[in-house]
């Protein structure tokens, strides 16, 4: 057997090795949950690289940073997230989002932790991906002491913290407020039977709305308004030196958390009930074929369908059916 032989027939039998290997990893990619696992992943890590990476340059930076290129930041950076993961997962960037989407029955309670665990660790990358490019500047700003308070305090730049003119229960009700807010205007951008944004446009009008969330209610809380936004990088922090300060400071940490969901929940119930549930119902008219041109049947149009457990207090997807949107946040 020639040299030119063996190759060819090395070649043939790792082919023949690979390919159940290939043939189960492309299984694996295309199973649904893993590919919408995936979707959160990279665009929570794409809205939060942006999105802190914006803070970096406000907190380190001086005159190369602002509060209001914070807000684009993290506005665009949710646009940008949109068209990466909107027709595969929804693209809802935020633990607030999904639970809302699966409270109302729009998504299954099983994808609730596919969701999430996307999200937290694109966040929790992406904080160690800041830290790691602008390492050099929080060393040179803080001297080298990692702090979570005062005028060299660092850790700002992946979490929010509570300023000094606010208490603890106020900032809690701005995390609701703030976070209803959201998903108040998240679903009258998606309500085909109300006044949707033009097919296309979804993704800037998001961020959009985030930018304008930020401007006009982000002073108080620091607009976390979404549990993967600040506990994954809170806890980055929390390994990687600045310690338990950032768990301990004003007993904050706990409110991003807990206070997000409940005031989605709330947004969403006020807008289905009084705006998804008293839109106009048109009767449809059928035109009988057996009958005389003027014969006509008006039938009103059902206000349940119980076809995948929609009902008219149910949303619809600016997506396609099967994709659950949230069309959102940070």
């Amino acid at each position: 057997m020639t040299q030119s032989d063996r190759k060819r027939r090395s070649t043939r039998v790792s082919k023949v090795v690979s390919t159940p290997t290939a043939t189960k990893m492309q299984v694996i990619w295309q199973n649904e949950n893993v590919r919408e696992f995936l979707a959160e992943f990279i665009s929570t890590y794409v809205m939060m690289v942006f999105g802190l990476g914006a803070v970096a340059h406000m907190v380190l930076g001086g005159k190369m940073g602002s509060y209001l290129a914070v807000n684009l930041g993290f506005g665009f950076g949710v646009t940008i997230g949109v068209h990466m993961a909107g027709n595969i997962s929804g693209a809802h960037m935020n633990a607030a989002l999904t639970f809302t989407s699966c409270a109302l029955g729009r998504m299954s309670w099983k994808k609730f932790p596919v969701y999430v665990l996307g999200q937290f660790l694109g966040s929790f990358v992406a904080a160690a991906t800041i830290y790691g490019l602008f390492y050099n500047a929080i060393i040179d700003f803080s001297g080298g002491k990692l702090m979570t308070t005062g005028p060299t305090a660092t850790a700002n730049i992946f979490a929010t913290y509570l300023p000094d003119h606010m208490t603890l229960w106020r900032g809690f009700l701005d995390e609701v407020v703030v976070t209803g807010m959201l998903q108040l205007c998240l679903l009258a951008i998606a309500d085909k039977g109300n006044n949707p944004t033009l097919l296309g446009t979804q993704a800037i009008v998001t961020g959009i709305l985030v930018v304008i969330i930020g401007i006009s209610l982000g002073m108080n809380s620091g607009y976390a308004i979404n549990p993967s936004r600040d506990l994954p990088p809170r806890f980055f922090t929390f390994l990687a030196g600045w310690g338990s300060q950032v768990f301990r400071t004003k007993d904050w940490w706990w409110v991003p958390v807990v206070a997000p969901p409940l005031g989605a929940y709330c947004g969403a119930i006020i807008y289905l009930f009084f705006i998804g549930s008293n839109k106009r119902q048109e009767p449809q008219v059928l035109e009988n074929p057996l009958a005389f041109e003027d014969h006509k049947i008006s039938v009103l149009p059902k206000t349940t369908s119980h076809q995948h457990g929609v009902t008219s207090l149910t949303p619809v997807s600016v997506y396609p059916e099967d994709r659950p949107s949230a069309l959102y946040h940070p």
